[in-house]
């Protein structure tokens, strides 16, 4: 089962980078014949199944502030409603790698947020150049050192989730 091919996926994350407020993504998968309704979004929150949303403000007055979801949440339903056609239950798929490559990624998020802000105030403050030059260098350093620890952590989370895994160390004729 195949709800959205990857390249309209792809385009989806590249049209809506920044992110998408819930009924949007709703909107996405409702001519496609999902069933997918606000209150099964948020179990999928609560859940872990789906990233939290952020809080991002209104243009104008008085506009207040609305909830806005990673644009992966897209990639992330389509996998769900996928496993689940494939008779799945919300346990399994909570034991699977899907639930902890959502935290992942809220980690990966996260550093790489750190990492933007310690440069973007590194960049206005007055250092001497060699200095600044060293500071830049460490954050790069850093960045490398993040995405190689996502990386095996990600690694170790499709070795630890993949199935039939228990099985083999059990009963080695498995």
């Amino acid at each position: 089962m195949e709800i959205l091919r990857p390249e309209e996926i792809e385009r989806i994350e590249r049209d809506f980078a920044g992110g998408l407020p819930a009924r949007a993504i709703l909107d996405i998968f409702r001519p496609r014949g999902v069933r997918l309704s606000e209150a099964t979004f948020r179990k999928y929150v609560q859940a872990g199944l789906l990233p939290r949303s952020r809080r991002v403000g209104r243009k104008g007055k008085h506009r207040g502030s609305q909830g806005v979801y990673p644009v992966e949440s897209v990639r992330r339903i389509n996998v769900i409603k996928k496993m689940m056609a494939e008779g799945l239950t919300l346990d399994d798929i909570r034991r699977s790698f899907v639930f902890f490559k959502n935290h992942i990624e809220q980690v990966d998020r996260g550093i790489a947020e750190v990492l933007d802000r310690f440069e973007a105030e590194l960049v206005g403050r007055p250092y001497a150049d060699r200095r600044k030059r060293e500071l830049l260098g460490r954050l790069q350093t850093l960045r490398g050192r993040a995405g190689d620890l996502v990386r095996e952590v990600e690694r170790l989370g499709s070795a630890v989730t993949a199935r039939g895994a228990e099985t083999s160390e059990l009963n080695p004729d498995a």
